[in-house]
């Protein structure tokens, strides 16, 4: 857990400590014992924790939040044959042994692009920001549009001096497209729906699509944003988990609070259901898969996971569930 980092203590390894702590409560799991290490926020810090907890007879690590400290504590686990569930979303970060719980941009795009795919829609232009997250957002955009058979008709990767521009090629395309995509995180969405009004794009001329983060006021609460779809998690497990959080803790827990929960839940799960094999390879990756706070979900063979995932509709600030998160997977992809 990133209990401190450069500057000193954290909030949010203390806030994950507390969700495992949680998970033992709610579980009972007595028996299971979980080792806290400080992973300092680092690389060196995380591979140094991972060595001292196994050193102390750790069967499985839980976390590191960041990637390059996924990387580092999970070579370390690899090399002890032990299994690592880390909490980064860059999926670069899996590997065999080395499994991702966390909401992958992959799985996200994947799941509301195949939902515009059975609504009917043909067409697109992917707009990303030209950031480490829009080239990973472009890249699974293209993978999800080819799978489902919708034509990319433009896409652009756009920086704040090529914005408005780029959403003119947008409006040039005119019905060409009936959707459009836009990988974009909340915190550049002004930038993005300012120019999107600039060029003239009228909310409701195209079907937007969103990624998981526009659960938020920021994007929930623009105009130019209305009647936009997005993948996420159901709701109601994470408000529930907050609930339990507070009357615990007595303040909101981080929304990766939920990944600590799972883990922790999953570990003592499988410890008292599993035996010897509990942790073995074929128990992490059952195909029938585990429900956590946020729903079903199952790890891969390469450490990738997949989700069930809802789709959302952003109404009046609001974001509401048009469609259902599966809650069951069909047959194994490893």
């Amino acid at each position: 857990m990133p209990l401190t980092g450069p500057s000193g203590p954290t909030a949010l390894g203390p806030a994950l400590r507390d969700a495992v702590e949680l998970a033992t409560l709610t579980t009972g799991a007595a028996d299971v014992t979980f080792l806290v290490k400080d992973d300092a926020s680092t690389p060196a810090g995380a591979r140094a924790a991972a060595q001292a907890a196994l050193a102390e007879g750790a069967e499985l690590i839980v976390g590191p939040v960041f990637a390059a400290s996924v990387k580092a504590a999970g070579a370390v686990a690899r090399a002890s044959n032990r299994p690592l569930i880390g909490f980064s979303s860059d999926a670069t970060a899996a590997a065999p042994g080395v499994y991702l719980l966390s909401l992958l941009i992959e799985s996200y795009v994947e799941r509301v692009v195949a939902h515009a795919a059975g609504q009917g829609k043909k067409s697109l232009a992917a707009l990303a920001a030209d950031t480490e997250f829009g080239v990973v957002a472009s890249a699974a955009l293209r993978t999800s549009a080819a799978a489902h058979g919708l034509r990319v008709m433009l896409e652009e990767r756009y920086s704040a001096a090529t914005l408005t521009e780029t959403m003119r090629k947008v409006v040039a395309l005119g019905e060409q497209i009936d959707t459009l995509f836009l990988g974009e995180q909340p915190e550049g969405l002004a930038a993005a729906t300012q120019a999107m009004g600039a060029a003239g794009l009228r909310p409701g001329a195209v079907q937007l699509l969103g990624v998981s983060q526009w659960n938020d006021p920021r994007a929930l609460r623009a105009p130019q944003l209305e009647g936009a779809w997005f993948a996420a998690p159901e709701p109601a497990g994470f408000v529930g988990l907050s609930q339990r959080y507070r009357a615990k803790f007595g303040k909101e827990p981080p929304r990766l609070a939920s990944l600590a929960y799972d883990a922790a839940s999953l570990a003592a799960a499988l410890a008292r259901a599993q035996g010897a094999a509990r942790f073995a390879p074929q128990t992490l990756t059952a195909p029938t898969g585990f429900t956590g706070v946020d729903g079903a979900f199952r790890f891969k063979a390469d450490g990738l996971n997949e989700r069930g995932l809802a789709v959302m509709r952003i109404e009046s600030g609001q974001a509401r569930v048009i469609a259902a998160a599966p809650r069951s997977f069909p047959a194994a992809t490893n």
